[in-house]
């Protein structure tokens, strides 16, 4: 049965401890130059219908230190974007590639993509969740701090995608995770009622900051307003005031609290620029790691 990365809860947390110790020791051989070509003469197609810099240029990346090749496409100017139905896409695709990664809108787009292909489908992002991303997180977070069990997560910020998918690590795992929301920007009600259900205690919502970054040990955040609502911009403005990453609000984290951030950054607005360029940052470090876990994941799936 073909096994896909569509979303956290789709694994164990030994699956995805694997993919973590896996994403070491593949970053390992890249800096001590070890060829890990474990997709030798395979085809990755990287179908975009979100623009990308990270998830673009890790996976093409990616893909070439594997020892594969990756196919750029892009839905404006493919039969996708012409309203091929994605039923149909898959079918074709799938007797192309060896596998494929796909960053688009809605998290249906990659399920039904996963029901009908023949080979592994990667989530790459939707507006709903963001796997690879906070697999990439994760292994920042052990990176500096050994471990991620017994250690206070906080998310400030909009109720996105990236928060959806830490309220599905912090059950998988099992670590405290507190998220700080304004009203009318919670995460997505079924996820976390998904989440409670499975680790209840561990996941809180609350609408002030200060609660949330109050003694945590990993702090993120992410733009208020993501792709496609560029239009709500402003209204967003106001529903997040106060809710700027800065020095007062690191203040109350853990001393050598870490921040991440998923990139792009708009500093003065999500996170200040002292804090991103700070000590406690660890933002460039974590978008690297996109680059090796996504090749643990493509390593682990496509055969």
């Amino acid at each position: 049965m073909t096994r896909h990365f569509l979303a956290l809860h789709d694994y164990t947390k030994n699956e995805l401890d694997a993919l973590l110790a896996l994403a070491d020791d593949l970053k390992r051989k890249q800096k001590e130059g070890i060829p890990h070509r474990m997709l030798a003469d395979k085809t990755v197609a990287l179908i975009f219908e979100k623009s990308s810099t990270r998830t673009r240029v890790s996976f093409e990346v990616g893909v070439f230190q594997l020892g594969g090749h990756g196919l750029f496409m892009s839905s404006a100017t493919s039969q996708m974007g012409r309203g091929e139905p994605i039923k149909d896409s898959a079918r074709v695709m799938s007797r192309y590639c060896d596998g494929i990664m796909i960053r688009t809108f809605g998290q249906e787009i990659v399920d039904e993509f996963a029901k009908y292909s023949t080979v592994p489908i990667i989530n790459g992002l939707t507006d709903l969740f963001h796997p690879c991303q906070i697999m990439a997180d994760l292994q920042t977070v052990i990176e500096h701090k050994k471990s991620y069990e017994g250690l206070v997560f906080a998310w400030v910020g909009d109720g996105n995608n990236m928060a959806n998918t830490w309220i599905e690590a912090a059950a998988i795992f099992g670590f405290e995770l507190r998220l700080a929301c304004p009203h009318g920007y919670e995460p997505d009600q079924n996820v976390m009622a998904w989440a409670q259900s499975k680790a209840p205690g561990l996941i809180t919502l609350t609408t002030d900051p200060k609660v949330a970054l109050r003694g945590a040990d990993v702090i993120n955040t992410d733009v208020w307003a993501s792709m496609g609502q560029e239009s709500e911009q402003k209204e967003r403005e106001k529903a997040f005031a106060g809710y700027c990453l800065d020095n007062a609000l690191l203040a109350l984290a853990k001393p050598d609290a870490i921040v991440l951030h998923c990139l792009p950054a708009h500093r003065g607005e999500e996170i200040s620029d002292s804090v991103i360029e700070g000590k406690n940052s660890v933002v460039w470090d974590e978008a690297e790691n996109r680059l090796h876990i996504q090749k643990a994941i493509m390593a682990t799936l496509i055969k």
